[in-house]
């Protein structure tokens, strides 16, 4: 859903984003975590919807090149398998706790 067009974000990207909080009842907390980019980001963006300016942001930077793009997805990727990993140790601690006989 990134664009390297003209920004970091694709125009697409940022609008879909806005029409998240705007009309699908989400908080910017939830629609930023789900979209992995800051809150702060998505807050600016949703101020600019507002004032009529969201196709005036991003238009100063530079694309990011594969190597970014890369990065970029790789750390999402991360960030996913870290929250993975964090509900299995709980659901196996949940587990193993269950299973000992003190506890029945």
């Amino acid at each position: 859903m990134r664009g390297s067009t003209n920004s970091r974000y694709s125009k697409e990207f940022r609008s879909e984003a806005v029409k998240m909080v705007t009309e699908g009842g989400l908080s910017a907390y939830e629609a930023s975590r789900q979209l992995s980019l800051p809150k702060s980001t998505l807050e600016n963006w949703v101020r600019a919807f507002k004032a009529g300016k969201l196709g005036d942001i991003g238009g100063q930077q530079r694309p990011l090149t594969e190597v970014e793009q890369e990065l970029d997805r790789v750390k999402r990727e991360l960030d996913q398998v870290k929250q993975e990993r964090d509900i299995l140790k709980k659901a196996a601690a949940y587990f193993a706790k269950e299973s000992l006989p003190s506890t029945r």
